[in-house]
């Protein structure tokens, strides 16, 4: 009888099986059983009698003894992806980009790859997805030397590797991941057996050579990264390339970075030739923001960075039971913890309202200091009263977390907040009690500072 050419393990308790079972019947789990190569899972049996031989103790080394050398990093020519990656590709890090279909993630590769060509490092596409014509295609509309990238179109991993061995070249885009497939597994490309494989090995050529090698990543539908959760864990640094295909605006942020910080963000924005860097996107966002009901200037943070914002509701009377809450930017439950805290603490019923809430622009807010800003959008939005003091065609600026008992509670960097809010003429600017900002302790209270005097317009 021929020997099995791959194995299926329990990722619960090592049972291994030739063949795929929906359950494993060693530990009873459901759906656990991931094909892998025979090599990668043998010779547990563990002592010489086993097949193995014994082990050699090494004698451990103090960290301070230990030599690290300083490692010049690899400028990509686009400051917004080089701030996010700590200053640039690391020689021999291993880097996971993950975004949705058409968000640009081959743009910003080809452009990155294209800049260091042109800067005299060695470099190398490898396409799973599209044909060399296609890459070219869209090298052609992007500035600087993207043409000059070497490419080849295999999802082959055994060429795959030969290529990366045989040209070695410092900086390597392979796009995308789930393409690319190992011959000794007979899953498909894409399965959880294939892609730990896949990425495993690369991982080891990438470290073994020094290759700085850019893994671009398939999401789900619910926006996380496909594929097994150990594919975060094998790379150095996880990137989420996220914004909205029909808008212009996209935002760069680092999930894992082991060589800088998390708490990084790049923006960029699409045009016909690639992708351009928004230096101030605080300007682009609230240049058009008014001071008309329902518009809050939100000001936020995108890890060390200051970013303003707007926030807009609609609040109209509901034909539906229940009434529609209609969130773009924001978390819908976030949506209705803020909308429960205003009924009960601030007196805004919305019960039998339909509740409409955007952030302009296409960006994405996940920080608990954007509650405040939400909950006085919402109010002058109900009321049909705008927030800014009389005569004013700007909006108010307002940052804070929402406690569940009314209170406004602190939230970081409050003084950056302000500083960016102050550069662009905003006020008044809301915050939570010794933040800096006009002090708000509560929902109720940070509502009658800006509605108190005001006239309530009519509502249509």
């Amino acid at each position: 009888m021929a020997r099995p050419t791959s194995i299926h393990v329990c990722s619960q308790c090592a049972h291994q099986e030739p063949r795929w079972h929906g359950r494993c019947p060693g530990c009873g789990e459901w759906n656990t059983l991931v094909e892998a190569p025979p090599t990668a899972a043998g010779g547990r049996g563990g002592g010489p009698a086993g097949g193995r031989r014994p082990a050699r103790a090494l004698a451990p080394t103090r960290l301070a003894d230990v030599v690290a050398p300083a490692v010049a990093r690899l400028e990509t020519g686009i400051g917004e992806l080089d701030r996010v990656l700590g200053g640039g590709i690391v020689p021999g890090s291993v880097v996971l980009l993950g975004g949705a279909p058409g968000i640009g993630k081959s743009t910003l590769t080809n452009m990155a790859l294209g800049n260091l060509a042109g800067a005299g490092h060695r470099t190398l596409y490898v396409s799973g997805e599209e044909s060399t014509q296609q890459v070219r295609l869209r090298a052609e509309r992007l500035a600087g030397a993207a043409l000059s990238v070497p490419v080849i179109a295999e999802t082959d991993l055994e060429t795959v590797l030969a290529t990366l061995e045989a040209e070695r070249p410092e900086v390597c885009v392979i796009d995308s991941v789930q393409t690319v497939a190992a011959a000794e597994l007979t899953g498909v490309a894409g399965s959880v057996g294939q892609v730990r494989e896949v990425a495993g090995r690369i991982v080891a050529v990438a470290k073994r050579r020094g290759i700085a090698v850019i893994l671009v990543g398939h999401v789900t539908k619910d926006g996380g990264l496909a594929g097994p959760r150990v594919l975060e864990h094998l790379v150095d640094c996880v990137l989420q390339f996220e914004g909205e295909r029909e808008r212009s605006y996209r935002t760069l942020r680092a999930i894992k970075n082991r060589f800088g910080s998390t708490n990084e963000a790049g923006v960029f924005e699409m045009h016909q030739g690639g992708l351009i860097e928004v230096l101030d996107a605080s300007a682009r966002f609230v240049g058009g923001a008014t001071g008309a009901p329902g518009s809050v200037v939100l000001a936020a943070m995108e890890g060390a960075r200051p970013l303003l914002v707007e926030v807009q509701a609609l609040v109209s009377q509901s034909e539906l039971i229940p009434p529609r809450r209609v969130v773009n930017g924001l978390d819908r439950n976030r949506l209705a913890l803020v909308l429960a805290v205003l009924a009960r603490h601030a007196g805004v019923p919305l019960g039998n309202k339909d509740v409409f809430v955007n952030v302009v622009g296409g960006v994405r807010i996940d920080e608990p200091g954007a509650d405040l800003a939400v909950a006085l959008a919402v109010a002058g939005a109900a009321r049909g009263v705008a927030l800014g003091p009389a005569g004013a065609t700007r909006p108010v600026a307002a940052f804070g977390e929402l406690g569940l008992t009314g209170e406004v509670r602190w939230v970081g960097h409050p003084e950056r907040r302000i500083a960016e809010a102050r550069k662009f003429g905003l006020d008044p600017i809301l915050g939570p009690p010794g933040s800096g900002a006009r002090d708000s302790p509560t929902l109720r209270s940070a509502l009658g500072s800006v509605l108190g005097a005001r006239r309530v317009a009519s509502a249509a």
